[in-house]
């Protein structure tokens, strides 16, 4: 890692977003007020950060009892994160620890405690394999997920729940979806190796980045031959378009996307079919993005702001062919990506979002049409959030039956030594799928002769 700007001053601003994390504040939110130029630097040792979070702490308290005040605990546990592990360390480790000294000395805030930090570093530096190696049977220091997180998961997917977590905490590549209506991955991967990128395809649409770049680098990103979107995301409009009827007498399916912002798979579902598509999210905001995304690749749809879970609010009563309901969830299956998440979330989050999710399934099951389907997905390796959602479900509507369907999706990373099946080949998210399909209404019973 290479920069010119004193690595005191990226630890600072690094310390101050992961502080921010700690009180409850998103990373995305707390890099938006890092200054531009830092930027980059600072989410990179964030990032890292976060996924030696648990390692960190554990070390932090084998060190000192007490916690110090919240800015130089951030900034301790910082460099701790970032230098236990020599062979993963971003700088060579006495420059972090003599950098983050730096730090703590030239900022208000911890400058009370920079003689604490240094104390804590330097013992770290002379003690560090036995500091390791008595943090080593803590499983939230070993796995870097919360204690709660790690249960749920042992419980939830008993044979998998390591491999989840080894992946979980790698970072993840950039994948894009080739838009159908422009390009064809072979195409595209042609095209990037010209500009010296890359790539490896995944899925139908999809190829995956040996290496990120900016997306104005990426050829024709401008013109929408692109999206950003991770494999496991591309699934759905495949899923619930492929081998769908279309209506009677030549008219276009009717397809709502409800909770669609950013507008990523409402585009995807444009890319692959001609379709009137309702774009729904209850964020006026977010739908300002979705406007934007289906601007750039030059497709429209009714983008509409209301609450899925209300339809009264904004349904014209027809009823749709197709509906997509990407429920809000706990994203556990998105941590790789938004390695805050993990520390953000709460235990009791996943009841909550639960029963969000049954009354949007509820709310949204009425406006499909007699042999009509719903997906419904969430990027989510809980079951709670996924399988026992559907069950639930399909047990109280007798309409519903089920479609084949990948169901769980688990995180999966090239870098895994131990890959977990049923997966796709490659690379992906963390997600669950369910497709349902709604039985006609039957007949009237006719009478016995």
């Amino acid at each position: 890692m290479v920069s010119s700007i004193p690595l005191w001053r990226q630890l600072q601003a690094a310390a101050s977003v992961l502080a921010s994390v700690r009180a409850g504040r998103s990373a995305t939110d707390a890099l938006a007020g890092v200054d531009a130029v830092l930027r980059p630097g600072v989410q990179a040792l964030v990032f890292q950060a976060l996924r030696q979070l648990g390692r960190a702490e554990a070390l932090r308290r084998q060190l000192a009892k007490r916690a110090p005040p919240p800015e130089a605990d951030a900034l301790l546990c910082l460099a701790l994160a970032l230098s236990w592990d020599a062979d993963q360390a971003p700088y060579e480790v006495f420059t972090l620890v003599n950098q983050a000294v730096e730090a703590a000395k030239r900022q208000h805030a911890t400058q009370p405690q920079a003689g604490f930090v240094n104390a804590c570093l330097r013992r770290f530096l002379r003690e560090r394999d036995a500091l390791v190696a008595a943090t080593a049977n803590d499983p939230v220091a070993q796995w870097n997920h919360p204690r709660w997180w790690i249960a749920r998961l042992q419980k939830d997917h008993p044979t998998r729940w390591q491999d989840i977590l080894l992946a979980s905490n790698t970072p993840a590549p950039m994948t894009l979806r080739v838009n159908a209506r422009q390009s064809t991955p072979a195409q595209y991967r042609v095209t990037l190796e010209q500009a010296g990128i890359s790539a490896t395809p995944i899925g139908a649409h999809g190829l995956v980045l040996d290496h990120g770049h900016p997306v104005h680098e990426l050829p024709g990103f401008a013109a929408g031959v692109v999206s950003v979107q991770d494999a496991a995301a591309q699934q759905a409009a495949p899923l619930l378009l492929t081998g769908l009827p279309p209506p009677p007498g030549g008219q276009r399916l009717q397809v709502l996307d409800a909770c669609a912002a950013p507008g990523g798979k409402t585009a995807h579902l444009l890319e692959i079919m001609d379709a009137d598509v309702t774009a729904l999210d209850v964020d006026p905001q977010r739908c300002e993005r979705i406007h934007q995304t289906l601007q750039r690749i030059g497709l429209t749809a009714r983008v509409a702001v209301g609450d899925a879970g209300r339809p009264n609010a904004w349904w014209d009563g027809k009823l749709f062919d197709a509906i997509l309901l990407d429920a809000p969830c706990t994203a556990s299956g998105i941590v790789r990506r938004h390695p805050d998440v993990r520390w953000l979330r709460r235990e009791t989050d996943i009841a909550q979002l639960a029963a969000t999710q049954a009354r949007l399934l509820a709310a949204l099951w009425p406006l499909l049409k007699p042999g009509g389907r719903l997906l419904y997905c969430t990027c989510s390796v809980f079951r709670a959030e996924g399988d026992a959602q559907i069950q639930t479900f399909v047990a109280h509507n007798t309409d519903a039956s089920m479609l084949p369907s990948p169901g769980h999706l688990m995180p999966q990373s090239g870098a895994n030594a131990n890959p977990v099946p049923d997966n796709l080949q490659g690379d992906h998210d963390g997600f669950f799928y369910a497709l349902l399909q709604k039985q006609p209404a039957p007949g009237p019973a006719q009478a016995t002769p």
